[in-house]
């Protein structure tokens, strides 16, 4: 018998008003997710990628359907799922560290233990002995390890990710890819993925639902089989990516 999956999204269908009628933006989505994937959205801009990943947050309602996280219905955020924007919304006023541990301090931890906290996962997203700056004095990519590590403090079992490297130079991003793939390696988190580049797709995931639009919906799920480390110049990647882009034009 088949464990239950973590998340069981069934019959999501989004409208939204517009001047002079309705636009169904997502309609008809199907698809589970099991403890400690990593799942990517890709499709072109409009395809509802974004809108998704709001309603598996709980952010938004759907106007059908049924989202079930572990067997229980989600009508509203809460802790068990994170979600890291395309930027990286830091509070500016608060040094690195406070931003990191900014989440704790409702919690029952006394000063020690945060401050323990916020050190461990400093460590983690490789910024050791920046905790005292303040977001205008780090570059972007650190900025997105800031945001990363803000999250990850609270241990969510779901973190859910909207093209957070979008912003980043090329070499950056990379390094920022092979950063999440070692901390999803050493926490186990089950991660959601929203982009729209078809290589960071195929770096990133075990599987890739491939969205089309008017209205977004789920046209095809890839499964990618290649071992990790992948390779950006293999032979097997670069063919898996062709048929990603194939697939894309195909559908637009």
């Amino acid at each position: 018998m088949r464990p239950r999956p973590l998340l069981s999204i069934r019959g999501l269908r989004k409208v939204f008003p517009f001047t002079g009628g309705f636009h169904t933006v997502l309609d008809g989505i199907d698809f589970d997710v099991e403890e400690g994937e990593f799942i990517c959205f890709l499709g072109r801009s409009g395809c509802g990628k974004t809108t998704l990943l709001k309603i598996l947050a709980g952010f938004l309602l759907p106007n059908a359907g049924r989202v079930r996280l572990a067997g229980k219905p989600v009508t509203g955020p809460g802790p068990e799922r994170c979600f890291v924007f395309q930027e990286d919304a830091l509070f500016p006023w608060l040094t690195v560290a406070e931003n990191i541990g900014f989440g704790l301090r409702g919690r029952a931890r006394d000063r020690a233990s945060r401050r323990k906290a916020v050190d461990r996962y400093l460590s983690m997203v490789g910024l050791s002995g920046f905790g005292e700056y303040l977001p205008h004095e780090i570059s972007g990519g650190m900025k997105q390890r800031v945001a990363l590590a803000r999250v990850l403090i609270l241990e969510p079992r779901v973190l859910l990710m909207d093209e957070p490297f979008a912003s980043l130079d090329a070499q950056t991003r990379e390094e920022m890819q092979e950063l999440l793939q070692s901390l999803w390696r050493q926490l186990s988190h089950t991660i959601l993925f929203v982009t729209h580049d078809v290589h960071e797709a195929v770096i990133l995931a075990d599987r890739v639902l491939l969205m089309a639009k008017d209205p977004g919906c789920i046209r095809e799920t890839v499964p990618i089989g290649l071992p990790r480390p992948r390779g950006r110049e293999d032979a097997a990647f670069l063919g898996l990516c062709r048929t990603l882009h194939t697939a894309l034009r195909e559908g637009a």
